[in-house]
C-alpha cells in the first residue's frame, strides 16, 4: 500500500514508453502534430511573451535538442516532442515579428494614394482594391500602413484598375475591425499577417496617378494573371467566364455574389479555391499525359526514366499554376503537397502516403504558422489525411476491390472521395461558417467528376494552344461543364433545408476533435482507442453546450441582441448588420436581421427607445441623441441601459454602458447563470495583449 503511489507513475511511464516503441518507423508523423500544438499554444496566449521569456524558451528548446544525443532511446521521443512544441511556439513568434507593420490607430478621412496590388470584391459585391506604397495626408511615413484595402462605391469607371497602376482617391479608413463578440473571429489577426494596416471605402471617383510600372516580378505575374482572367471572361461572358477565371487564375471578381451564395449553399464553393483539388487534377493530368506521349515512342520509353521525366514536367506545371494563381496560402499549401508527392516519385518512394502529408504540413507550419488557425488549412489536411487513411485501409482489403468491376472503380473512387472528404471537413466547415450544406454530397458527386474529366484537361489544352491564339478551343470545351456545375449549384441551393444552421462550438471543441481524429489515424497499436474517446468527448461537448451569451453589444453601441424564446432579438433592423448577422449565424439561427428585429415587437423602426426583457435581463437600448432624452426616466435599478451616443452626465441607479465604455472594452457579452450570477466578457479581455490588438 505504501509503495503504490511511487509504483503508479513508473508503470504509467513504462506503458507510455512501450507504446512509443510500437511507433518506431512512424514517429515522423507526430512531428507536425507537436509543431501544431506549440503554434496553437502561442495563438491562445493572453499576451505575447517578454523578450526574456523568448530567450528562456529558445535556450530550453536548444538544451532539449542537445541532450537527445545522450537520452535513452525509449525516452528520447518524449524529449523531442517537448522540443518540437517549443519550436512551434518560437516559429509562430518569429513569424509575427517578421510580418509586423504599422496599423492605423484612428478613423481617417482624406486623400489616399497607393499602388494597386490586388483586386477583388467585398461581401456587398463592391469592387475592392488593395494598395501598397501608401501615402496618407497628414500622416508620417513611419506610421503609414504598408497596405490598405478600399471598397469602391458611388460613381466609378474613370480608370481600368490593373495591378501596378498608381491611383489616388478620397476615402474613409479605419483600423481592421475587432471581433463582433468576445471569442469571435478576429479579423485583426488575419490582417496582421497580410500586412493590412487599414480598411475602408470611398464614394468619390478613383483616379489614375501614374501608369503601371514594371515593378517586381510578383507584380508582373499578377498583371499577367489579371490579363488572362479578363481574356477568359471576354471569351466566356457571364458567370461561366467568372468561374473559369477563378479556377485558372484565382481572380473571383467576375462572379456575382448571388452565384457565390448558390455555390456556398450547395457546398461547391471549394471548386473556386485553387487548392489541392485543382493542383492535384492539373498536375495529375499533366503527369499522365506526358507518360502517355512518351509511351507512344517505344524506343524512348524503354530507355528513359519516363516516370521521373513526367514527374518533373508535372512539377513544372504546378510551379506555373502557383505563380499564375497569385500564390495565396491555399495554393501554396496545395503546391507543397504536390511537390512532396512528385519528389517522392523522383526518389523512388511512395508518392501518396501519410509521410508525404506530414512533410507538407511541416513545411507549411514552419513557413506560415498562422495557417494553422485558418479554415483552409484545417479543411485541406482533414480531407487529405482522411482520404489517405481510408484508401490505405481499402488497399489492404484486396478481395473487396477485386469484387468491383474494373470499369466501375473510377466511379466508386469518386463517390468514396466525396463522402470521405465531406465527412472529414464537415466539422471544420460547421465551426467556421456556422452552417452545413445538407445536400453537399449530392452536389459534389454531380460536379466534381467534371472538374477532373473535362474542365482541368480543357484548361491544359487552352494553355497549350494559347501561343497560337487557339485558347478558345479549350475554353469552349469547358464551357458546358461549367454551365452544368452552375446549374447544379442553383438547383441544390434551392432545395428546402439546403442549409442547416449550426451553433458555434466552444473554442476547445475543434482542436480536441482534430487531435482525436489525427491520433486515431496516426497511432499504431491499442492506444488508438484514446483518439476515439477524445473525438467522442469533443462531439458530445459540441452537442450539449453551445455556451451562447444571453446579451451581446457591439463595440460602438449601435446594435445589441438579447436571446429570447424564439431566438435572439436584434434592436435594429438594418444598422450594425455585419455584427448582427454574425451573432445570428453563431447562434445557429437562420433568421435575417429584419426577422430578428421583428421579434422585439417594436413597430416603429425609427423609435429611439428599444426595451427588451428576457432570460432575467432587463435591457434598454437608446439610439442617438434623441434616445438620451429618455435616459433619466428609464435609468432604473437592476436595468442595463446601452446608449449609442455619449451622455454628458449619468444619473440614476441603472447599469449604463456608453460609447466611451465600449471603446475601452470592445464588444460585450453577458450571460445570466441559473444561480443568478451575471458573467460579463469583453473583447479586450478575451483578445488579450497581442501585437494585432494594439490600437
Amino acid at each position: 500500500m505504501l509503495t503504490f503511489p511511487a509504483i503508479r507513475p513508473a508503470l504509467s511511464l513504462a506503458v507510455l514508453t512501450r507504446g512509443i516503441a510500437v511507433q518506431r518507423g512512424h514517429l515522423f508523423l507526430f512531428v507536425p502534430v507537436c509543431l501544431a500544438l506549440g503554434i496553437g499554444a502561442y495563438f491562445s496566449l493572453p499576451r505575447d511573451p517578454a523578450w526574456t521569456e523568448w530567450v528562456a524558451l529558445a535556450l530550453g528548446t536548444g538544451v532539449l535538442l542537445a541532450v537527445l544525443w545522450v537520452t535513452p532511446e525509449d525516452v528520447a521521443p518524449l524529449v523531442l516532442a517537448v522540443a518540437l512544441v517549443g519550436t512551434g511556439l518560437l516559429v509562430a513568434g518569429l513569424r509575427v515579428y517578421l510580418v509586423s507593420a504599422p496599423v492605423l490607430t484612428y478613423r481617417y478621412y482624406g486623400a489616399i494614394e497607393g499602388r494597386i496590388v490586388k483586386i477583388d470584391r467585398s461581401a456587398s459585391d463592391a469592387l475592392r482594391l488593395t494598395l501598397d506604397q501608401v501615402v496618407l495626408e497628414r500622416l508620417d511615413g513611419a506610421a503609414t500602413p504598408d497596405r490598405v484595402r478600399v471598397s469602391l462605391h458611388g460613381q466609378q469607371g474613370f480608370i481600368d484598375p490593373v495591378p501596378g497602376l498608381r491611383v489616388m482617391l478620397t476615402g474613409h479608413l479605419a483600423p481592421p475591425p475587432a471581433p463582433s463578440e468576445p471569442g469571435g473571429f478576429d479579423f485583426r489577426r488575419l490582417a496582421w499577417f497580410e500586412r493590412l494596416g487599414a480598411v475602408g471605402y470611398t464614394r468619390s471617383p478613383v483616379l489614375a496617378r501614374a501608369p503601371p510600372q514594371h515593378g517586381a516580378a510578383g507584380l508582373r505575374i499578377h498583371r499577367l494573371r489579371m490579363q488572362i482572367s479578363s481574356a477568359v471572361q471576354d471569351r466566356l461572358p457571364g458567370d461561366a467566364g467568372g468561374f473559369a477565371g477563378a479556377i485558372l487564375t484565382g481572380d473571383r471578381s467576375g462572379i456575382s455574389q448571388a452565384r457565390m451564395e448558390e455555390l456556398r449553399r450547395s457546398n461547391l464553393a471549394h471548386l473556386l479555391a485553387i487548392s489541392g483539388l485543382h493542383m492535384g487534377l492539373l498536375t495529375g493530368f499533366v503527369f499522365g499525359l506526358l507518360r502517355l506521349l512518351m509511351a507512344l515512342v517505344p524506343w524512348f520509353a524503354l530507355r528513359a526514366p519516363t516516370r521521373k521525366i513526367a514527374a518533373l514536367g508535372a512539377l513544372g506545371a504546378g510551379v506555373f499554376y502557383l505563380l499564375l494563381s497569385g500564390g495565396n496560402v491555399a495554393t501554396e499549401r496545395a503546391f507543397i503537397m504536390v511537390a512532396v508527392m512528385f519528389g517522392a516519385v523522383l526518389l523512388d518512394r511512395r508518392a501518396i502516403s501519410l509521410r508525404s502529408v506530414a512533410m507538407a504540413a511541416i513545411l507549411i507550419l514552419v513557413l506560415r504558422p498562422e495557417a494553422l488557425v485558418q479554415a483552409g488549412f484545417q479543411m485541406s489536411f482533414a480531407a487529405t489525411v482522411a482520404l489517405v487513411a481510408v484508401f490505405r485501409a481499402l488497399s489492404a482489403e484486396r478481395a473487396w476491390r477485386r469484387s468491383i468491376p474494373r470499369w466501375l472503380w473510377p466511379i466508386v473512387s469518386v463517390i468514396i472521395c466525396s463522402m470521405v472528404a465531406g465527412i472529414a471537413t464537415a466539422p471544420v466547415a460547421a465551426a467556421s461558417f456556422n452552417r452545413l450544406a445538407e445536400y453537399g454530397l449530392i452536389a459534389n458527386l454531380a460536379a466534381v467528376p467534371l472538374m477532373g474529366l473535362v474542365i482541368m484537361p480543357a484548361a491544359v489544352l487552352a494553355a497549350v494552344l494559347a501561343p497560337f491564339g487557339l485558347e478558345w478551343v479549350g475554353l469552349r470545351v469547358m464551357e458546358p461543364a461549367i454551365g452544368w456545375i452552375l446549374r447544379v449549384a442553383e438547383t441544390v441551393s434551392g432545395f428546402d433545408g439546403a442549409v442547416m444552421p449550426v451553433v458555434q462550438p466552444a473554442p476547445w471543441v475543434l482542436p480536441l476533435l482534430a487531435l482525436g481524429g489525427v491520433w486515431m489515424v496516426v497511432w499504431r497499436g491499442g492506444g488508438a482507442w484514446l483518439g476515439a474517446t477524445v473525438t467522442a468527448l469533443a462531439v458530445l461537448g459540441w452537442a450539449q453546450a453551445s455556451g451562447r451569451p444571453h446579451l451581446l453589444i457591439t463595440a460602438d453601441g449601435v446594435v445589441l441582441g438579447l436571446m429570447g424564446d424564439q431566438g435572439r432579438m436584434i434592436s435594429r433592423g438594418r444598422a450594425g448588420s455585419f455584427a448582427a448577422e454574425s451573432w445570428l449565424q453563431a447562434d445557429g439561427d437562420g433568421a435575417s436581421q429584419a426577422d430578428a428585429f421583428a421579434r422585439t415587437g417594436v413597430k416603429d423602426t425609427r423609435s429611439p427607445v428599444v426595451h427588451l426583457r428576457r432570460n432575467g435581463l432587463d435591457v434598454v437600448h437608446l439610439l442617438g441623441q434623441r434616445g438620451l432624452d429618455y435616459l433619466p426616466a428609464l435609468c432604473l435599478e437592476g436595468r442595463f441601459v446601452v446608449t449609442s451616443a455619449q451622455p454628458e452626465a449619468v444619473q440614476g441607479a441603472c447599469h449604463i454602458i456608453t460609447p466611451r465604455d465600449l471603446r475601452a472594452s470592445g464588444a460585450i457579452a453577458m450571460t445570466l447563470r441559473d444561480n443568478g450570477v451575471l458573467v460579463m466578457r469583453t473583447v479586450a479581455d478575451t483578445s488579450g495583449q497581442r501585437p494585432w490588438t494594439h490600437q
